[in-house]
């Protein structure tokens, strides 16, 4: 059995940054709306692939490089550039792999950021 981990890293000098821009009261109301946001369109992009809903499937997907890259969530927002270019070139087979990782990517970064949130910044 291959056994799939991923390495997820988070900026926590671009957290830091928005805590200190926002103050810590809307640093974390920003923080959690964009990890809401991640979460449902990170469900939303699963049910449009399972459907073959292509284009609103990229949509979604070319959002989260928004929302990752404001958190600091470098690695999921280059994994869904990713998606974004195989369904750009129509290429299914690199589009099911690729969108495999960004979910395994997506669950891990929403936990890691979680459990950053508990340490004061």
């Amino acid at each position: 059995m291959l056994k799939q981990d991923e390495t997820v890293a988070l900026d926590a000098d671009r957290l830091e940054a928005l805590y200190l821009q926002l103050g810590e009261s809307n640093a974390e109301d920003v923080v959690c709306r964009a990890l809401e946001e991640l979460a449902a369109r990170l469900s939303y992009s699963e049910r449009c692939h399972r459907e073959g809903r292509l284009e609103d499937m990229r949509k979604s997907t070319r959002s989260l490089i928004a929302i990752a890259d404001q958190i600091g969530m470098e690695p999921l927002a280059r994994v869904a550039g990713d998606v974004t270019e195989c369904i750009d070139n129509g290429d299914r087979t690199a589009l099911a792999a690729t969108f495999a990782r960004l979910l395994r990517i997506g669950e891990r970064s929403l936990c890691e950021i979680w459990d950053l949130q508990d340490i004061p910044l």
